[in-house]
């Protein structure tokens, strides 16, 4: 079975409308990305997941995939329509093979070195390096596959804290890759937690996947007496900051904190949150995000 791709032109205050007229108009998917048109350097945009960016780029694509059935020429004449285009904008068409798409995709996650001695590691690869520590973890639908800046920012603060013998809490765990890498590390216990119960589900599979004991809940399921040596939340922002008086009431005196999923322009406000229980500083940077660390007084 073979599908046609659509790739057509779009300002930034067309493109959202075009994608959507698109897929109302029978495409199977529909995506918008910068056009790269006359040399122009890739500019990457950032924005809280479940929100748009603020902005998209001011020259965008709309990427549309199309069953083999279908007509361009009246595709895009009728989705220009349906979004109230002046004109039906420039668009090029071709097809799209059939392929193994198993294979294909399994072949765009690499193994990933994401701290010294740690790597992340689908489980259709071998092992780069067998003697360092490999947590065997597949792309799901739980955040955190080691591929995102603030993942690798976070393993790498828990390499350099080398919690072993202490007690992990990683609130916001998605796939569970930083409680499983705590116990890896030599963390007594570690507990993840997370709003979302697929995400829940998604890092009890993961950890028992690479042999790790380990215990995932949802929030209010915590143990309400709970504190913890180290706390490690990879999460955002807003989020970070309302969260403060409680990631610090699961904190130990002394106790670590490591917090990640902040732009580096947001760091300032996520330090003012946290004082005076704990005073934050900028641990790491990568891609224009950092982590902040500190300990509790």
């Amino acid at each position: 079975m073979a599908w046609i791709r659509l790739i057509a032109e779009a300002s930034d205050s067309e493109a959202e409308a075009l994608s959507d007229a698109l897929l109302a108009c029978g495409a199977l998917s529909a995506g918008i990305e910068q056009n790269l048109k006359e040399g122009r350097p890739e500019t990457e945009l950032f924005g809280e997941p479940g929100e748009p960016p603020a902005a998209l780029w001011p020259d965008c694509l709309v990427d549309a995939l199309l069953p083999w059935s279908a007509d361009p020429r009246s595709v895009m004449r009728d989705a220009a329509m349906l979004a109230g285009l002046p004109e039906v904008p420039a668009y090029q068409s071709d097809t799209l093979a059939d392929q193994d798409w198993v294979c294909l995709t399994q072949r765009q996650f690499d193994p990933i070195p994401a701290a010294p001695g740690l790597w992340i590691v689908p489980t259709w690869h071998e092992p780069p390096d067998p003697g360092a520590i490999n947590i065997r973890l597949d792309p799901g639908q739980a955040f955190g596959t080691g591929s995102h800046p603030t993942t690798r920012l976070c393993l790498q603060h828990l390499v350099q804290e080398a919690p072993a013998g202490q007690q992990i809490l990683d609130y916001g765990c998605g796939s569970g890759i930083l409680t499983i890498a705590a116990r890896l590390l030599g963390a007594a216990r570690a507990v993840g937690v997370d709003i979302d119960p697929a995400a829940v589900e998604t890092a009890k599979a993961n950890a028992l996947h690479n042999g790790v004991t380990a215990a995932f809940s949802l929030p209010d399921d915590l143990e309400p007496e709970a504190r913890f040596d180290g706390v490690v939340a990879n999460i955002l922002a807003s989020p970070l900051i309302i969260l403060a008086p409680l990631l610090l009431a699961r904190l130990k005196p002394g106790g670590w904190i490591a917090l990640s999923g902040i732009l580096e322009r947001q760091a300032d406000r996520v330090i003012d949150a946290y004082r005076p229980g704990c005073t934050l500083s900028v641990a790491a940077r990568a891609e224009g995000w950092v982590c902040l660390c500190g300990r509790k007084g």
